[in-house]
C-alpha cells in the first residue's frame, strides 16, 4: 500500500486517546525507567544487594566447567533463548532447555559441572519446579533471575539476581514488556562480564561468527589477499617498460619494487604513471627507482581485514602490499577485495 493511501485510511480510523507515536514514546520511557532502576540497584552498596549477587553469579559461571543451562517459561523463555545464544557466541558454552520438556526427559541434558540460569519474573513458575529440584539433588549451581526475593526460585537458588520492581509498558500491566527488557539487559551484562573475565578476543569471537558481514570483518588479511604469482612484483634496476607490463598483466593497479634481498623497497601505482607522463620525458626507458614511491603503505598477513580497511580509508589508498616480518612481500590486498567479501 502506498504511503498516501495508508495515511488516508488511517485518517478514517476511529479516534484514540493518543497517537501511535505517543504510545511508542510512553513504552520506551517506561522501559528506559526499568533499565535505570536496574542500574541503580547495581550501584547500591550493602550486603545482599544486586551488585553482590551479580559478582557471585559471574564467579559461579566462571567456576562451572560444563555448560550454562538457561531456562524460562513464556516470555522469560524467549529472553532466555537469546541470553543462551549470546553466552555461547562469547565464549561461555550455553544452550536453552525448555522447563516443560525438561520434566519429560530433557533433564538428561543437564549434568554435573553445569550451571543453571533460570528466569522467572514472579519466581513461582510451576514448570521450573522439577528443574530446581534436579539442581538441588545433584549439586548443580543454580542462579535465579526474578523480581520476587521471597519466591521459591529465590529461596532455592545459590545466587538470586533480584530485579527491581518496574511498571510494565502494557497499559493493562499484563504483557511482559519492561520486565523482559530488564531480563535481557541483565543477561547481556552477564555475558559481557564473562567475556571480559575470560579474556575473550576478537579472534576468539570470529571462531563462532565465520559467516556474514561480521565474519568478514573478523577475517584476517591472509584470508583475503592475493598471493603467489598474483602479486605484481619487479626487482629494482628494471626499466619502466617492464614494470608497466607487470602492472597490466596482474591488473591490480600497482607493482611492488623489491631490492636485492627481496625486501619491499617501493611501489608504483597508476597514479604515479599518470603524474610522470604529465611531466613529460621517456617514461618507458626510466628505471623503476625514479618513479616509485619509497616506503609504501604495508600490512602484515596476521592483521584483521577490518584493520586493512581502516588503514586504506585513513590514508585514502586503494591497495596494500602485505609483508612478512622481514619486510618481504607475501601478498597484496585491494580495497575491492575487501568490498567483495563484505568487510566494508
Amino acid at each position: 500500500m502506498r504511503y498516501d493511501r495508508l495515511m488516508t485510511s488511517l485518517s478514517h480510523a476511529p479516534a484514540t486517546d493518543e497517537s501511535a507515536t505517543l504510545s511508542a514514546l510512553r513504552t520506551l520511557g517506561l522501559e528506559r525507567a526499568g533499565i535505570a532502576a536496574l542500574e541503580t540497584a547495581l550501584t547500591a552498596s550493602g550486603a545482599g544487594g544486586l551488585a553482590g549477587a551479580f559478582e557471585a553469579a559471574v564467579a559461579l559461571l566462571l567456576q562451572a566447567h560444563g555448560r550454562v543451562i538457561v531456562t524460562g517459561m513464556g516470555k522469560s523463555g524467549h529472553i532466555g533463548r537469546k541470553i543462551a545464544a549470546t553466552l555461547a557466541s562469547t565464549g561461555s558454552p550455553a544452550y536453552f532447555v525448555h522447563p516443560a520438556e525438561a520434566s519429560h526427559g530433557d533433564l538428561g541434558m543437564i549434568q554435573s559441572g553445569d550451571a543453571i540460569l533460570a528466569l522467572s519474573w514472579s519466581g513461582e513458575t510451576a514448570e521450573l519446579a522439577d528443574m530446581i529440584t534436579y539442581s538441588r539433588r545433584f549439586g548443580i549451581g543454580l542462579i535465579g533471575m526474578t523480581a520476587n526475593a521471597d519466591s521459591a526460585l529465590a529461596r532455592e537458588a545459590d545466587v538470586c539476581l533480584t530485579l527491581p520492581k518496574a511498571e510494565e509498558a502494557c497499559p493493562n500491566g499484563l504483557a511482559p514488556t519492561t520486565s523482559t527488557t530488564m531480563q535481557l539487559a541483565l543477561g547481556d551484562a552477564l555475558a559481557v562480564a564473562l567475556l571480559e573475565a575470560r579474556g575473550f578476543t576478537a579472534q576468539d569471537f570470529r571462531q563462532f561468527h565465520p559467516g556474514g558481514k561480521l565474519g568478514a570483518r573478523l577475517s584476517y588479511v591472509r584470508d583475503v589477499m592475493h598471493k603467489g604469482d598474483a602479486v605484481p612484483l619487479i626487482g629494482a634496476g628494471a626499466r619502466m617498460a617492464a614494470a608497466v607490463l607487470v602492472m597490466t598483466e596482474k591488473r591490480l593497479g600497482c607493482v611492488g619494487i623489491t631490492d636485492g634481498a627481496g625486501r619491499l623497497a617501493g611501489i608504483i601505482t597508476d597514479g604515479d604513471l599518470r603524474r610522470h607522463m604529465r611531466d613529460g620525458g621517456n617514461l618507458h626507458s626510466e628505471h623503476v627507482e625514479t618513479v616509485m614511491t619509497p616506503a609504501p603503505l604495508t600490512i602484515e598477513p596476521g592483521a584483521m581485514a577490518a584493520e586493512a580497511l581502516a588503514l586504506l580509508n585513513q590514508k585514502r589508498k586503494s591497495v596494500l602490499i602485505v609483508v612478512d616480518a622481514a619486510r618481504k612481500p607475501v601478498g597484496i590486498v585491494h580495497l575491492h577485495d575487501l568490498y567483495a567479501v563484505g568487510v566494508a
